[in-house]
């Protein structure tokens, strides 16, 4: 039984699903307790629901390929319930359409499960702090995936004005950059980020940050290179 004394308000919840036990316990042995995780587990991703459900996590890290319901479904399911915590598709698979519908279906991103441990620990606190993060040794081909999609499936629309203000967020939201780290960029407050935040992706067009970071390469305003500096 864990004492009220031993939980750190501070910790990052971490929702893991997967359904391979050796998985977990690799990410579990990574994102430790003392390093200010508290980790929950399902094993397929008709259980992602009710585990949200049940412990309220930060984030979900979410496997592409599961049993009975694979990842790209389960972060649709999530998407559609509000408020939801980001989800951050962890993969072997660096198949260029799954990680791309990965994005489409709402993720925050995506990282290899071979990347180093360093880079998992950042990206979880990225993403569970309402950043970004794409893998870079896919980034430029999955982004071209998603790009090719999502031009399929729209409309032509007029060209975009920002202000200039709105360009220096989106160029922070480029770069992977929380609301919070913004405004610390920016000398700004974290209520008027959102509200750039919400402008932006109104003149967009998106819904949500992966479809900015899209738009923010597209249009020369970052480049892949640039991305977390």
């Amino acid at each position: 039984m864990t004492r009220a004394a031993d939980i750190d308000p501070e910790a990052v919840e971490v929702l893991i699903a997967d359904d391979q036990e050796l998985v977990r316990g690799g990410l579990r042995r990574i994102l430790r307790r003392r390093d200010g995780f508290r980790i929950s587990e399902c094993a397929d991703g008709d259980e992602v629901l009710p585990a949200v459900a049940a412990h309220s996590p930060d984030i979900v890290l979410m496997d592409l390929r599961m049993k009975r319901v694979g990842g790209i479904e389960a972060t649709r399911m999530l998407r559609a319930r509000a408020p939801e915590p980001p989800v951050l598709v962890l993969t072997t698979f660096d198949d260029d359409q799954l990680l791309s519908g990965a994005l489409r279906a709402g993720a925050a991103g995506f990282l290899l499960k071979d990347s180093p441990a360093e880079d998992l620990i950042r990206a979880v606190r990225t993403v569970a702090a309402g950043g970004a993060w794409l893998d870079p040794a896919v980034t430029g081909r999955v982004l071209s995936t998603y790009r090719s999609a999502a031009a399929a499936a729209a409309s032509p629309t007029a060209a975009v004005e920002l202000t200039s203000r709105e360009r220096e967020v989106l160029v922070l939201i480029g770069r992977g950059r929380a609301n919070s780290e913004i405004a610390h960029a920016l000398g700004i407050s974290e209520v008027t980020v959102k509200s750039h935040v919400g402008h932006i992706f109104g003149k967009l067009g998106v819904r949500d940050r992966a479809a900015a970071i899209v738009y923010a390469f597209d249009h020369g305003v970052v480049s892949p290179g640039q991305s977390r500096v």
